[in-house]
C-alpha cells in the first residue's frame, strides 16, 4: 500500500549571516534568479526578502535576511528583524565567510541563533577548490555536525546542500509543487519616505518591512501575502523613487526592481504624501501606472498629518492626476490604522474590474449607441465606420474596434468611447485599452 502524501504548511529557510558572506548570491543560487540585490556595500539587503522556490520538486519559502551589522544606522532594526523572522523557520543556513578566519563575533552569533532557530545549517561560502575547503576545516571550531562547504557564486557544493536541506525538512513527504488559485499582486509605488513600508506593515499585521527616517531605507523589494475575504493578495513594498538626477549608489538597482515588480503586478498603490503638497515627481511615478497597465488606488498618507482640508487636498490631486481620474482614493494613516481595512477591500473592488469581460453582443449594443449620439467624424469627407467591436482580452481591459478606417480614429473620439464604457459598466481604478483595427488584421 503507498504511504499517503503528507500535506503541510510550506517549510521556510531563513539564510543569516554578517554583511558580505554571500547571503543574496546564495539566494539567488538556490531559486535560480537574480532577484537579490549582490553589493559589496554592506547592509545592502534591508528587509528580509521572500521567495517561493522549488526545492527537489516541492515548494519552500527561502527568506535572504539582512547582514548582521550592529555598526550601520540600521544594523539594530536588521538583526532584531532577522531573529523574529528565523523564529518560525524550519532551518537557518548560517553563512560564513570561508576567505577569513574563524571569527569570535560569528560563533558568538551562531550560537544565539542556535537557542531560537529549530534547526541550523553552517554553510563556509566563497570555497572555491579544494586548497580552501581543506583550510575551511579550521570552522570546526564552530562545533556543529552540520556544516558545509559552498562557492555560491560557482555552484560548488550546492548539490550535496540541497540533498541535505530535503532530507532535513523530509521534503520527500510533501505535496509536490503546483500552482494555486491566483493571487493579487500589488505594487506599492511612490516616493522615499512617503510611508510605503509602515502602509505595508499595517496592511499584513506584522512589522514586515524596516520603517525608518533614513531616505532609501527600503532598497530589495519586499513582499507579504495575506487572505482578505477569501483572497490571497501578495503585497510589494517598493524602494522609494527620486529624481534621475539624484540617484546615488544602490538606489541605481531599486529603480530597475521596482519597474521589474510593476511589471509583474495587477495593481498599484501609489502612495502620495498628504502631510505636504504634491511635486512633480508624483505625476512621473504616476505615469508607471499606464506604462505598465496597471489597475490602481490612490493613497494619500499620513492623513494624520494632512497639510490641508479634504477638499483642497483633492481640487489640487483632480488638477495634476487628470490622467487617473478613473482612480479610487483613499485617506489612510498607519500610525492610526486609517482606513487600512478598507484599503484591502478597494483592491479587490478594482481587482474584480480589472479582470472583467464583456459579452460581445452588449457591448457592440453600447458602442452602436455611442456612434449614434456622437458620429464618428469624416475623414477628409470620408464616411468611417465601425462594424463591430470586440474584448479581446481582461487584465487590464483590451478592446477591439474593427472599421474601415482605422487610422482614422482620433484620440479624442476614442476617449469619448472610453468614457462611455465607463459610465456604463464601471472598470473603476482600471485602465481601458482600445485599439482601431481593420478585418484583414484582425483575422490574422
Amino acid at each position: 500500500m503507498l504511504k499517503a502524501t503528507r500535506k503541510t504548511r510550506v517549510r521556510q529557510i531563513a539564510i543569516v549571516g554578517k554583511p558580505n558572506v554571500g547571503k543574496s548570491s546564495l539566494f539567488n543560487c538556490l531559486s535560480h534568479s537574480q532577484s537579490a540585490i549582490t553589493s559589496p556595500i554592506a547592509t545592502t539587503t534591508r528587509d528580509i526578502k521572500r521567495q517561493t522556490i522549488d526545492l527537489e520538486g516541492r515548494g519552500v519559502q527561502l527568506l535572504d535576511t539582512g547582514g548582521l551589522d550592529s555598526s550601520h544606522a540600521l544594523g539594530a532594526q536588521i538583526y532584531q528583524q532577522s531573529l523574529d523572522a528565523l523564529r518560525t523557520c524550519d532551518l537557518v543556513l548560517f553563512v560564513v565567510d570561508g576567505k577569513i578566519a574563524p571569527q569570535e563575533e560569528d560563533k558568538r552569533i551562531f550560537y544565539q541563533i542556535q537557542k531560537h532557530a529549530k534547526a541550523c545549517f553552517l554553510l563556509v561560502n566563497k570555497i572555491d577548490n579544494d586548497m580552501e575547503e581543506h583550510q575551511a576545516y579550521a570552522f570546526g571550531c564552530f562545533g556543529v555536525k552540520e556544516m558545509f562547504f559552498v562557492s555560491a557564486s560557482h555552484k560548488r557544493g550546492i548539490a550535496s546542500l540541497i540533498k541535505a536541506i530535503s532530507v532535513k525538512l523530509c521534503l520527500s513527504e510533501e505535496s509536490p509543487l503546483s500552482s494555486d488559485t491566483p493571487k493579487i499582486q500589488v505594487g506599492i509605488i511612490g516616493r522615499v519616505n512617503v510611508g510605503k513600508s509602515s502602509l505595508l506593515n499595517a496592511l499584513v499585521q506584522q512589522e514586515r518591512a524596516l520603517v525608518s527616517k533614513i531616505a532609501g531605507t527600503t532598497i530589495d523589494p519586499v513582499d507579504q501575502s495575506i487572505t482578505h475575504k477569501n483572497q490571497e493578495i501578495c503585497f510589494v513594498d517598493t524602494a522609494g523613487l527620486r529624481q534621475r538626477s539624484k540617484i546615488a549608489g544602490l538606489e541605481k538597482y531599486a529603480l530597475d526592481r521596482t519597474n521589474k515588480v510593476l511589471a509583474q503586478s495587477h495593481i498599484a498603490l501609489l502612495v502620495l504624501d498628504a502631510s505636504m503638497p504634491f511635486v512633480d515627481l508624483d505625476e512621473k511615478i504616476a505615469a508607471l501606472v499606464e506604462k505598465h497597465r496597471l489597475g490602481v488606488v490612490v493613497v494619500l498618507h499620513k492623513w494624520d498629518i494632512r497639510h490641508g482640508e479634504f477638499e483642497t487636498i483633492m481640487q489640487d490631486f483632480k488638477r495634476k492626476f487628470k490622467f487617473l481620474h478613473y482612480a479610487p482614493v483613499l485617506t489612510t494613516s498607519a500610525h492610526q490604522q486609517r482606513h487600512i481595512h478598507a484599503l484591502k477591500d478597494k483592491i479587490l473592488e478594482v481587482y474584480e474590474h480589472f479582470c472583467k469581460r464583456i459579452a460581445t453582443s452588449t457591448l457592440n449594443q453600447i458602442i452602436a449607441q455611442a456612434t449614434q449620439q456622437h458620429p464618428l467624424p469624416s475623414d477628409h469627407g470620408k464616411i468611417v465606420r465601425i462594424y463591430y467591436s470586440t474584448q479581446f482580452a481582461s487584465s487590464p481591459p483590451q478592446i477591439a474596434l474593427v472599421m474601415n478606417r482605422p487610422k482614422a480614429l482620433h484620440f479624442s473620439y476614442k476617449r469619448y468611447l472610453i468614457n462611455t464604457l465607463r459610465a456604463h459598466f464601471g472598470f473603476l481604478g482600471t485602465p481601458i485599452f482600445l485599439s482601431a483595427r481593420d478585418k484583414k488584421s484582425l483575422e490574422t
